[in-house]
């Protein structure tokens, strides 16, 4: 078992399996002026496979791939294939902006993708461009009616909520699962150094955006999927649930069980800190091991964040 020395359980593995992203949403870090990886410093299918292999053998569970938009990675299905086929993995979702979801929901469904978490920060068509600098709010939502169409389970709608921009969407956000199998997971906005928008005044507490929705109706504690950190509730006969995450107001780190690989090969133990191993040098140098290098990352993987910025665009860390 992976468990550090705070004695926290580690079984989730996020991998970033790219830097490329089509959308610059204003609190990821790359809004302009970003040169990608080269393609050599990113991982292959193969060397990814690989890292998750050594992972379930040392108790790794979950397994979420993320980018950049990871469905921009050609060929992405082909991953989700070799990995759908680890029998020790009994969690294999993805993080999509949803973009390209319409088109690519058959294909990543019948790869053996079982759920889904699709970014989406507002309903409205106008405020999507000013969010992400890209038009595309009629391509994300067929792409959720898609999801859920197709049967993944569940479907989850990440919203960050930021305050003046989308605070005032809440309401309307979370109705949505009144009438849709949805799992809408308001999570605060998080202090990523290069973003410039970044602001502790910009902070809108999961406290504040419950209150909120508890004036329109009553919510009923209920239970999530996946192991994550959100807290989820209900709406009494909704069809849908309501998540919330809160690592600024309320910090979880307490029970954090996850690592990431960023798209060029580093594992992280957390995302708010600096350190990284290099698993390039094992991969593709027979330097080192990758359980040695799992090992090592329990040894650095602090206690909590504390309050520090995430140094890295989120596209270099993994959403």
């Amino acid at each position: 078992m992976l468990i550090d020395k705070y004695g926290r359980k580690i079984e989730y593995l996020r991998i970033s399996v790219t830097d490329r992203c089509n959308f610059r949403c204003i609190y990821c870090g790359v809004r302009k002026n970003w040169k990608w990886l080269p393609h050599n410093e990113i991982l292959t299918f193969e060397e990814i496979e690989k890292i998750v292999e050594v992972g379930v053998k040392l108790g790794i569970k979950r397994v979420r791939l993320t980018g950049g938009e990871p469905l921009l990675r050609k060929d992405i299905e082909i991953l989700i294939k070799k990995l759908s086929k680890i029998p020790e993995i009994e969690d294999l979702s993805l993080t999509t902006n949803g973009f390209f979801l319409e088109f690519m929901a058959e294909k990543l469904k019948k790869a053996g993708l079982k759920r889904i978490n699709i970014s989406l920060d507002t309903l409205n068509p106008e405020k999507f461009i000013k969010i992400t600098g890209v038009d595309g709010f009629s391509k994300v939502w067929q792409g959720i009616k898609k999801a859920l169409k197709l049967g993944f389970d569940p479907v989850k709608i990440n919203v960050v909520i930021i305050k003046g921009i989308n605070d005032d969407e809440i309401l309307n956000l979370a109705k949505l699962t009144l009438d849709m199998p949805l799992e809408i997971r308001f999570i605060e906005f998080m202090p990523i150094e290069r973003n410039g928008i970044w602001d502790k005044k910009n902070i809108f507490t999961i406290k504040e955006i419950k209150n909120i929705l508890e004036k329109f109706k009553p919510l009923i504690r209920t239970i999530s999927s996946g192991g994550g950190p959100a807290r989820v509730w209900k709406w009494e006969n909704a069809k849908g649930k309501i998540g919330f995450i809160s690592p600024i107001s309320d910090c979880f780190c307490e029970k954090c069980n996850r690592l990431r690989i960023t798209p060029d090969g580093k594992l992280k133990p957390c995302l708010f800190s600096n350190h990284e191993i290099d698993l390039k040098p094992i991969l593709r140098e027979n330097r080192g091991s990758l359980e040695k290098a799992f090992i090592e990352a329990l040894k650095i993987k602090p206690k909590n964040w504390g309050n520090n910025f995430i140094a890295k665009p989120m596209n270099l860390i993994g959403g």
